[in-house]
């Protein structure tokens, strides 16, 4: 299947590409613009415009106080994180200093302290939100998943911890990020 025809899919329609590749094969290949789930190579589609504006309203002042504070690295869309069994692209990323492995010249061999996820027109609600919580059983701490429909922040910290804001709300890094802190309508903006 070459890129034209990936284009043509939405991402619920995005047929994974059959794969021999084992889990660690993958975490070594310079293979890009894929999730590893399962066995199988999920084609990850390119971003709209609100997506990838919405992403930059969050990753500059997340990025810029991470670094004034020297708590450790944001990453961007395409970097890829072993969450599980799992080669997961969250939207943005953050790793605490103590966390960041040795080696960054291939995808993260430890799940990002914080994962964000801003919904796409093509994305399915439920496979934002099983990923969500696949991010959490692997130690992820905690999970943004912003959506722009809705302009709203779904906070997750476990499975029974979940907390849902709003325009008029702060968005916070709580103990993870400590510190941080941004107006949910900004995100929006």
């Amino acid at each position: 299947m070459n890129a034209q025809e990936v284009r043509q899919f939405s991402q619920e329609e995005l047929p994974p590409e059959t794969s021999t590749m084992t889990l660690e094969e993958f975490l070594e290949s310079d293979l890009e613009g894929y999730e590893y789930i399962k066995g199988e190579l999920i084609p990850v589609p390119p971003t709209s415009m609100e997506h990838g504006k919405i992403s930059v309203n969050l990753i500059l002042p997340l990025g810029l106080y991470v670094r004034e504070n020297q708590l450790g690295d944001v990453y961007v869309p395409d970097t890829g994180f072993k969450v599980g069994e799992r080669v997961l692209i969250p939207d943005i990323a953050f790793i605490s200093t103590e966390r960041i492995p040795a080696d960054l010249s291939k995808a993260s061999p430890v799940p990002p302290d914080l994962a964000v996820e801003v919904v796409s027109p093509t994305d399915i609600l439920h496979r934002v939100e099983e990923k969500a919580f696949v991010y959490l059983e692997s130690g992820t701490q905690l999970v943004w998943v912003l959506k722009p429909v809705s302009k709203t922040v779904t906070v997750y910290r476990s499975e029974t911890d979940i907390t849902l804001l709003t325009r008029n709300d702060a968005l916070t890094g709580e103990d993870v990020v400590e510190g941080f802190s941004c107006q949910v309508a900004e995100l929006f903006e």
